[in-house]
């Protein structure tokens, strides 16, 4: 058999779906052997979200770089997971990293990075369109960029594309020679692409290499994605291995150069990388990679044969300069609603939920007096901890309570007046939390060691002058 066998791997895919071990996700996208990574060639063609993301059917490690991809028209209901797209020449034999897609002449094209490396282990990163066949799998096209330019190292991948005036151009994450990162544009003309440079920003020293930019256009205003490499942790802040985050302001393109605020961190929690954003219809669409590289000991499902998940699908707003993120409308289709339990309390200083093993949690907390607030998610003996100081303005995500998989504390700035907000969505293994109506948002993993369903305790340090919301079960996503 050959080493990638679209028809055996996919053929061993439905055979193991659905997920029956309790570790695996109800809705939240992963694959039943292997290991996922970025999110890739995000777009909507002939009424169907595609999703696109690195997988490596062969093992639990990065390596043997493939895409997978499912179509979806409601981000609930799924085809099955597939191989699309997997290295088989020179160019691409060490990985088909990560890349975009988009709709062109009535067909769904990709733009990724080959990535190769010769016998002395030297890289080489070109970057190649694809189109996506109705056999499932990529056509592998042009290459357009076939290395590095002067100045730069073969770090040098994930393009994204996006339109300026109407003519395709495309960013580029890329790392100088002197191991600073920054992010390059090309632009398409007549004779091919041109490389206009680098999109000068003000951090011309911001960690060794960003990964994974994006150009964004909310209105007016332009916001630059992307991840740097090499930051160092400040107390509320950088706290993860690799981080993900936003300029947001104005691009100019005759200068090459953004006119920006502050880069912020898009998620709080331990677990996300990666994020690629598309546009239908007016939303700015964001998936992630809930993982993190170089964790390996976090993530005991690799044991299982398994490892990572992809966070639901997000709309982005922009307000003031920081991005908003709340989880897509259709996700509230998953809410099985005679399972409903609403929370109404007043002055009390402990309210109580129990949880099914897939559920949304809305909570609205009228602080009155109340200084501290404890969320404890329960796993019988375990548990992890969402902790408010009201008065430092200060909210920490706890996993020391947790006997398996990632540890540790987050702690990040969240700004409340009178009432903590948050949308909690507490699947198997996999948890997204939303602050402040989309404000800040934080992924992170559990791995309970024993089969228990988790409950919900919420205590303060005094009484709570009112606490009220609604918990739902939630159905898995269905696969076709």
């Amino acid at each position: 058999m050959e080493k990638f066998d679209k028809h055996a791997i996919d053929e061993k895919v439905r055979g193991e779906m659905p997920f029956e071990h309790r570790w695996h996700n109800r809705f939240h996208l992963e694959m039943p052997f292997g290991l996922i990574n970025d999110p890739n060639g995000l777009a909507y063609y002939n009424g169907e979200y595609h999703i696109f993301y690195q997988w490596n059917p062969l093992g639990c490690v990065h390596k043997n770089k493939c895409w997978a991809h499912v179509r979806t028209r409601d981000f609930v209901t799924y085809s099955m997971p597939e191989l699309a797209l997997w290295p088989t020449d020179v160019h691409d034999k060490d990985g088909c990293y990560s890349g975009c897609g988009l709709v062109e002449n009535g067909q769904l094209r990709v733009l990724y990075t080959c990535n190769s490396k010769d016998e002395q282990g030297v890289r080489t990163a070109a970057q190649r369109f694809g189109t996506w066949m109705e056999n499932g799998s990529v056509r592998k096209d042009a290459i357009i960029v076939p290395g590095n330019p002067e100045g730069f190292t073969a770090h040098f991948r994930d393009p994204n594309i996006f339109y300026h005036h109407g003519v395709r151009h495309f960013v580029l994450g890329a790392q100088r020679e002197n191991e600073t990162g920054t992010v390059l544009v090309y632009r398409e003309e007549a004779d091919g692409w041109k490389l206009l440079g680098e999109l000068k920003t003000e951090y011309s020293d911001f960690g060794y290499m960003w990964e994974c930019p994006g150009l964004l256009k909310f209105g007016s205003h332009d916001v630059l994605l992307f991840c740097p490499q090499g930051l160092e942790a400040q107390e509320y802040q950088y706290q993860n291995v690799y981080q993900s985050g936003y300029i947001a302001g104005h691009v100019s393109l005759d200068s090459m150069e953004m006119i920006h605020g502050k880069f912020q961190e898009l998620d709080r929690g331990f677990d996300f990388y990666a994020p690629q954003v598309f546009q239908h219809e007016g939303r700015q669409i964001l998936l992630g990679w809930m993982g993190m590289p170089d964790r390996d000991e976090d993530y005991p499902t690799a044991e299982k044969g398994w490892v990572f998940s992809l966070t639901m699908p997000r709309v982005l707003t922009l307000r003031q300069g920081h991005i908003f993120s709340r989880p897509a409308r259709e996700l509230q289709e998953l809410r099985i609603q005679e399972s409903a339990v609403d929370i109404e309390a007043q002055e009390t200083d402990c309210v109580r939920a129990n949880l099914a093993e897939g559920g949304e949690v809305l909570l609205n907390i009228t602080l009155g007096k109340a200084q501290v607030i404890h969320m404890t998610l329960g796993y019988g003996m375990e548990k992890t901890v969402l902790h408010y100081d009201h008065k430092q303005q200060i909210m920490t995500i706890d996993r020391t309570g947790m006997n398996l998989g990632g540890k540790g504390k987050r702690s990040f700035k969240l700004y409340v007046d009178q009432t903590l907000s948050i949308q909690l969505f507490i699947d198997r293994t996999a948890i997204e939390a939303f602050f402040q109506n989309g404000e800040e948002a934080a992924s992170f993993f559990v791995f309970p060691e024993k089969n228990i369903l988790p409950d919900l305790v919420v205590t303060s340090d005094e009484a709570m002058e009112e606490v009220s919301g609604r918990v739902w079960e939630l159905a898995a996503f269905r696969f076709r």
